[in-house]
């Protein structure tokens, strides 16, 4: 072919040429399920704002003593995205004893059953901050953040319980999902809390317990130590499909959780400690430990414990035993996991009194109103436990508040003083029975609630008086009055250690 009419033909050529290469550009081949170009669906939100929000703003709704309020209701296909609380209560622990509960589809058993501050991986009905991929609290642990992904095709309800016997708690919240086709192969999303108080001797403290497939993709875990020293020398044991002997097998509690050389409070996005109080008796400990990128897979079945095994001390607190499963220790936890069908049966959820340990609430108010000292006086507040409180408005440093109590039984006690830190607040020197167990504390804060302060480690009481004193040293803001807010004390019983037998 000539030079000039392979050009025409050429010529001729281009426009099919531009045509075929349009097509391919304008093709839908682009990642979808990127931020700027997501998977396109309808954005739904159910959410406590006032039905009368023209006319008020009445945004929470109040959870009286036992009741259960339904959340959400909501009609699928579809998949919650982001779930956000913010509660308030008086009732010490309150978090632990909330119960949120997610159902699936009709089903009349809950796909997750968890105190709520535990499913925010926050233990012991504490109010902590946390940052992670999965789960984040903030404003004092009083803003609850969820960011698990939970797909649902009929429909999902979500309740929360007010499981205690006397205090009502507030909740405000927002339940972010969309409405969306989800895919016949893909699983739900399950969560379980479990504890043993104490942990059993001889037998690894179960954490997941699971039938059918799927994968596991996290654990919160809690720790109330009953004795001194470090409790988690204990390994973590998958067992997958069935297998007898560990399929996957850990070093230590705290390399499960990512950490090393025991623990202290770090957050990080898939691993973390949200609470650490240090190897003493009556210490709490939660840690976190998200599966995001190292989900553990299984066909059949998995069980997913952890040994409990540490120091245990005879009573003048010497050695017993370094490694030893014979500290009764309080265990809880939360396990996360999707799986495809429906999940075995959920053992019996622990009332509350089961989830708290046992204390006595001493009342500060209670002292009569002709004994109170000079600048004290009863502060009333539906802060309070029972809506009142001591309030002293120093007028020189050094003044002190004393604050006698009886202790009914001897015996190991954890000691707290219950307070309220507010922007009003001064800075005290906190003693114990004549000993300073807290030095130049600063109570002042912003927008905050009541907190308790543990007062040292564990405290061997005789049986009869003792008391608290606040000694007032100065304020940390100008123009702060210095106040005091005392709420009560608290007495946590601890178990004896063992006594030697030789």
């Amino acid at each position: 072919m000539k030079p000039v009419k392979l050009y025409y033909l050429m010529m001729l050529l281009i426009p099919f040429i531009a045509v075929s290469c349009n097509r391919s550009v304008l093709k839908n081949d682009y990642p979808s399920g990127s931020m700027e170009y997501p998977v396109r669906a309808t954005t739904q939100r159910e959410s406590s704002y006032d039905r009368d929000f023209i006319n008020g703003n009445a945004d929470n709704r109040l959870f009286d003593p036992g009741q259960t309020r339904m959340i959400a209701d909501m009609k699928g296909p579809g998949r919650i995205n982001h779930i956000w609380f913010t509660a308030s209560g008086n009732e010490r622990g309150f978090p632990r004893s909330a119960v949120i509960r997610i159902y699936w589809d009709g089903s009349d058993q809950p796909a997750v059953e968890v105190p709520l501050g535990d499913f925010f991986a926050s233990g012991h009905g504490m109010q902590v901050n946390v940052n992670s991929s999965r789960i984040a609290t903030s404003s004092f642990g009083r803003a609850y953040n969820s960011y698990w992904t939970l797909p649902f095709r009929k429909s999902a309800r979500i309740t929360i319980t007010n499981e205690s016997e006397t205090e009502s708690i507030g909740l405000y919240w927002y339940v972010e999902w969309e409405k969306r086709g989800i895919p016949s192969d893909v699983p739900y999303f399950y969560a379980q809390y479990r504890q043993e108080n104490p942990a059993v001797p001889g037998r690894d403290y179960l954490i997941a317990d699971i039938r059918g497939k799927g994968h596991y993709v996290g654990t919160v875990l809690s720790v109330r130590a009953s004795h001194p020293g470090w409790f988690g020398e204990g390994d973590d044991r998958f067992y997958i499909d069935g297998d007898t002997t560990p399929t996957l097998h850990g070093t230590g509690t705290e390399d499960y959780f990512n950490d090393a050389w025991a623990f202290r409070v770090v957050n990080r996005p898939n691993y973390g400690v949200s609470i650490w109080e240090g190897m003493n008796a009556g210490s709490r400990i939660t840690a976190y430990r998200w599966h995001v990128t190292d989900p553990v897979f299984f066909e059949d079945s998995l069980k997913f414990a952890i040994e409990h095994k540490g120091n245990l001390f005879y009573d003048d607190f010497s050695l017993a035993d370094g490694y030893t499963d014979r500290r009764p220790d309080f265990y809880s936890s939360v396990a996360f996991w999707y799986q495809q069908g429906k999940p075995k049966k959920f053992p019996v959820f622990p009332s509350v009194k089961e989830r708290m340990p046992k204390y006595e609430l001493i009342q500060v108010d209670e002292i009569q109103a002709e004994k109170l000292p000079k600048n004290v006086q009863i502060n009333e507040d539906p802060s309070y436990t029972n809506k009142k409180g001591l309030q002293l408005i120093p007028d020189h440093e050094g003044e002190t508040l004393t604050m006698p109590f009886e202790v009914k039984e001897g015996g190991n006690y954890n000691v707290f003083i219950r307070l309220w830190p507010r922007g009003d607040a001064g800075i005290y020197d906190i003693l114990l029975d004549n000993q300073k167990m807290e030095v130049a504390r600063d109570l002042y804060e912003e927008h905050h609630f009541m907190t308790d302060i543990r007062l040292g480690q564990m405290q061997r009481f005789t049986k009869g008086q003792h008391k608290i004193e606040a000694v007032y040293r100065g304020v940390s803001h100008p123009g702060s009055p210095g106040c005091l807010f005392v709420d009560a004390i608290v007495l946590e019983p601890l178990p004896n250690l063992e006594k030697k037998t030789k």
